[in-house]
């Protein structure tokens, strides 16, 4: 996978994206919020915000940044966020999410929906995301992680060369992003349809150090 092919796969299934993808995911992205735990005035980061379905779930007074690598999928963001406001301020923002542009210690949380298994490098966009969450908040992510049942993790892994072809693979391990310093790990359980992706929740315990996110704001495309 390559970022490239990613944002090119999403930029052809922005308009369709919800019809696939809203129900199935609804249950993971409310137990997600809850998790972030925010309180007015919070300001929040959404890694693969995509289409925007979470925004709508936000508490009010909330300042979200989405970001996506995907230009379609941004401009249906932006057209919810304006639909479905609710009292929240709604930045959106095209970047990779292994190269964040923001300072460190910049979010009161930071959440990513269905993300880590769609992108190349998955420890560093979680590095990234520990990065630029304060100490004491919340990094939150649902995802499918490979499974540990023989049979189960058997066929993941006969399937994943197909999935490629759609944007994500179903047999990264859980462990590729666990142990990550910084963060704690406060939560981990099963949530959606089948049970069969996961909800993390962490917790940022410790100052990091610089990374690579304030060279990067030149590359960044700011929607709204």
């Amino acid at each position: 996978m390559n970022v490239t092919a990613i944002g090119r796969f999403y930029d052809r299934f922005a308009g369709v994206y919800d019809h696939l993808f809203d129900h199935v995911f609804r249950e993971g992205r409310a137990e997600a919020i809850r998790a972030l735990e925010l309180a007015p005035g919070s300001r929040v980061l959404e890694v693969g915000v995509g289409t925007g379905l979470t925004l709508p779930l936000y508490p009010a007074g909330t300042e979200i940044v989405g970001i996506d690598i995907s230009q379609p999928m941004l401009r249906e963001a932006r057209e919810r966020a304006d639909r479905e406001n609710g009292g929240k301020r709604v930045g959106l923002v095209r970047m990779d999410a292994a190269r964040l542009a923001f300072p460190d210690d910049t979010f009161d949380g930071v959440y990513a929906p269905y993300v880590v298994s769609v992108v190349p490098y998955p420890r560093r966009v979680v590095e990234e995301m520990a990065r630029v969450c304060r100490p004491g908040g919340k990094v939150v992510i649902v995802n499918h992680f490979g499974s540990r049942n023989r049979l189960g993790a058997f066929l993941e892994k006969r399937l994943t060369p197909l999935t490629h072809f759609v944007g994500f693979r179903l047999d990264l391990p859980v462990e590729a992003i666990l142990g990550i310093p910084g963060l704690e790990l406060e939560e981990n359980r099963r949530v959606n349809m089948l049970k069969l992706w996961r909800l993390l929740v962490f917790r940022k315990t410790t100052v990091e150090g610089a990374g690579v996110g304030e060279t990067a704001v030149a590359g960044a495309t700011r929607i709204a």
